[in-house]
């Protein structure tokens, strides 16, 4: 959901500013836009297509989701110059990062996910297990990186409890800064 802010946020404060300037808006000019069709797709099947998702393992889910990200890694560091480019590479090496050292799944502590589901439903979930689509559910000192963990949460009022990461925050931020402030020609 934080991504999905800043996409849209991003692209309308870039329109506002082109038009403020009398200019058309330019989209980024990405690169190798292709990898991020390639690199997703398959992760899309196994973790957040139903039909699938159920049919894969956890094992491969896993690897699935790793070499996924290895794909959008390579994305973010061929359209590095762009504006906005390193800052959401960033984003994506801690997010890599914490997933890798954790099973290949982002983790969220048990504090965290008891914001987005009821009690009743978080005490069957037992610690190791898979949490929603791409999070695995362990205790914080059981957590590698703990601090690169889904810990941080949407406010209250906005009546949508999403959990994420710090990585997720410079990835928000970076495609935000990407889509506001393109050059203009």
């Amino acid at each position: 959901m934080i991504l999905l802010f800043a996409v849209a946020s991003g692209f309308a404060f870039g329109l506002g500013r082109a038009r403020w300037l009398g200019q058309p808006y330019q989209p980024p000019a990405l690169k190798h836009l292709w990898l991020v069709f390639v690199s997703f797709l398959p992760q899309f099947i196994a973790i957040y297509f139903p039909n699938t998702r159920g049919q894969i393992s956890d094992e491969w889910a896993s690897g699935i989701l790793i070499t996924s990200l290895i794909g959008l890694l390579g994305f973010a560091w061929l359209n590095r110059n762009l504006l906005g480019m390193k800052i959401l590479f960033v984003g994506a090496v801690l997010n890599f990062t914490v997933i890798v050292a954790n099973r290949g799944f982002m983790p969220i502590s048990p504090q965290a996910a008891s914001h987005l589901i009821s009690p009743e439903v978080l005490s069957e979930i037992p610690l190791g297990s898979r949490f929603g689509t791409k999070d695995i559910l362990l205790l914080p000192e059981d957590t590698r990186f703990e601090i690169l963990a889904d810990r941080f949460l949407t406010p209250t009022w906005l009546n949508y409890p999403v959990a994420f990461s710090l990585g997720d925050v410079f990835l928000a931020i970076g495609i935000f800064w990407l889509l506001a402030y393109q050059k203009n020609n």
